[in-house]
């Protein structure tokens, strides 16, 4: 299963009694948005982990 960015949200549909699921993953979420997080003060230290996981994946350049 792949690895999530934030949990996911379930939003009713206007006009219909249908749910829409959106999924938040660490491979779909921008690069510049990880960097964010990454270097935020309030990330868990799991999380950060997997950031700097996916970040080395992309090659891109961790500041950290």
């Amino acid at each position: 299963m792949p690895i999530k960015f934030k949990p996911s949200s379930r939003t009713m549909l206007k006009g219909s009694n249908k749910y829409k699921t959106e999924h938040f993953y660490m491979k779909s979420t921008p690069t510049a948005e990880l960097q964010s997080a990454l270097e935020a003060n309030n990330t868990a230290p799991k999380r950060k982990q997997k950031i700097k996981n996916e970040l080395v994946k992309r090659n891109a350049e961790l500041n950290n």
